[in-house]
């Protein structure tokens, strides 16, 4: 059975984006960029929300010529020809082999993870990590741990989820600055 893997970026107060929605402040240096790069190669298939999807549709497809940074560079082909799902109620279609689905979440990341491949990667975002989280869903949290505190903003998980298990798998350093702690989903 396929996993569904979910990565995040956070602030050590515990925010994706700051108070204006900023997301200028995770340094990816070349520790976090090959493990990132390395976690890609166990997926087939990227899983965003709406507005993680808008971020991402709007900078990827370009982003060589918008950036110089070697991470981007080596990325930017990866997340062109990797299949994308789309999780929205209201977008149609996407370009980029995109499949968007909605309605009945539940049945459909059952049929998706029952379905053979490699494991599913859900980048970003707080509400459809949450609403998967709250159904059982994923099956391991990537969270990053970045030295800043951004005093405000939007959280990993709002406070309205329920409690749920998680077992610690591994925590490390990346360049000396940013902190991954993987949890996996405990087992009943």
């Amino acid at each position: 059975m396929r996993k569904l893997i979910y990565i995040v970026h956070q602030s050590l107060d515990g925010f994706i984006e700051g108070p204006k929605g900023e997301f200028d402040w995770p340094f990816v240096g070349p520790e976090l960029s090959a493990y990132s790069i390395g976690l890609h190669e166990r997926v087939d298939a990227f899983v965003y929300g709406r507005r993680t999807w808008d971020l991402m549709s709007s900078y990827w497809p370009q982003a060589e010529s918008m950036s110089n940074d070697p991470h981007d560079l080596q990325f930017a082909p990866i997340w062109r020809s990797t299949p994308k799902i789309v999780c929205s109620n209201t977008l149609t279609e996407a370009d980029w082999g995109t499949k968007v689905i909605g309605g009945d979440l539940a049945t459909k990341f059952a049929e998706l993870k029952a379905q053979p491949g490699k494991d599913l990667l859900l980048t970003g975002g707080a509400e459809l990590p949450g609403v998967l989280t709250e159904l059982g869903l994923i099956d391991e949290y990537h969270v990053f741990v970045h030295p800043v505190v951004l005093g405000g903003g939007k959280r990993v998980f709002s406070a309205d989820r329920s409690r749920f298990d998680l077992e610690l798998v591994e925590s490390r350093t990346f360049d000396g600055k940013t902190v991954l702690i993987r949890q996996d989903r405990a087992k009943a």
